[in-house]
């Protein structure tokens, strides 16, 4: 069963490799969708795919990589997009990356 979660991450997440990460581990468990920064300093993530690896992948956003601090994951269950092949990173809205 494919399941599709939309959540923002609070705390210190950027400036951290918190999406190269999140986009390595989206990867490793077979996950589409994407990972961006939001300009109010949190990360903002899609990702669908069988559910288990969903909420293993859940469960890393809230530990991030070493550097992240983070202090809220917020996630809702959303319609897949069946049109994502991949797990992608959005560029920075605050510079170009």
């Amino acid at each position: 069963m494919i399941k599709a979660v939309h959540a923002n991450v609070s705390g210190q997440v950027q400036q951290v490799g918190y999406r190269q990460g999140c986009r390595q581990v989206a990867r490793s468990l077979g996950l589409v969708g994407w990972v961006r920064n939001v300009a109010d300093g949190r990360v903002e993530v899609f990702a669908q795919g069988p559910a288990d690896n969903v909420d293993r992948l859940i469960g890393w956003l809230w530990a991030g990589p070493s550097m992240a601090i983070v202090t809220g994951v917020e996630s809702d269950a959303v319609a897949p997009d069946l049109t994502l092949r991949d797990f992608f990173i959005y560029p920075n809205p605050m510079k170009s990356d």
